[in-house]
């Protein structure tokens, strides 16, 4: 499974020290109180999906994201950053008295992989709990949970029904036409 962009520069930590900048320089930015940088590396113009995650004193504050890389990585990082101030719904708006006691995660995902399961049960054998983020999509309902939230829904079958409840279906729901596909990812996260 394919875990960056097409690069053939390794991901190192200098690589997600950036994203993390470029997220809180668009926070920043978009609340007044900074300007940006200017980046120029070649890789930040390779296409790239990313979610970026916003805690506050160590709770969710925001989580947005992309989960098909179309646009540029340094775009898609850009704008989920202040997508996830801003315009998550389960928050109010971000403001700027709360961008001291912010911190950052940048998740890069790997292009998503379609899972082959035609029951639960099947679906449940084929995840990998910590490593797996999923995909659920059935009709109009769709969702997604990074490999990230396996640390708060570690047993699978209880994952997979609050992904199902997130996606707008009942935890129990299964039906022929339900869509699953998994993606890893690479992180980075900011000390709170």
């Amino acid at each position: 499974m394919e875990s960056s962009p097409s690069t053939s520069e390794p991901w190192d930590s200098g690589r997600g020290r950036t994203l993390l900048r470029i997220a809180r320089e668009s926070v920043a930015e978009a609340l007044g109180l900074g300007a940006s940088g200017t980046y120029d590396e070649p890789w930040l113009r390779e296409p790239g999906a990313t979610f970026v995650t916003l805690r506050w004193r160590g709770s969710l504050r925001g989580c947005v994201g992309s989960i098909q890389a179309y646009r540029s990585l340094f775009e898609d990082v850009w704008r989920n950053a202040r997508a996830s101030a801003f315009q998550d719904t389960r928050f109010r708006p971000l403001e700027r008295e709360e961008y001291a006691g912010l911190s950052i995660e940048v998740s890069l995902l790997s292009s998503p992989e379609p899972l082959a399961c035609s029951c639960e049960e099947e679906a449940l054998a084929l995840l990998c709990p910590g490593i797996d983020g999923v995909i659920l999509e059935y009709e109009e309902c769709r969702g997604t949970f990074l490999p990230q939230v396996w640390e708060q829904l570690p047993d699978p079958y209880e994952f997979l029904g609050q992904l199902k409840k997130k996606a707008g279906l009942r935890p129990g729901f299964w039906a022929p036409g339900v869509r699953l596909s998994r993606y890893t990812v690479l992180k980075w996260e900011e000390e709170e």
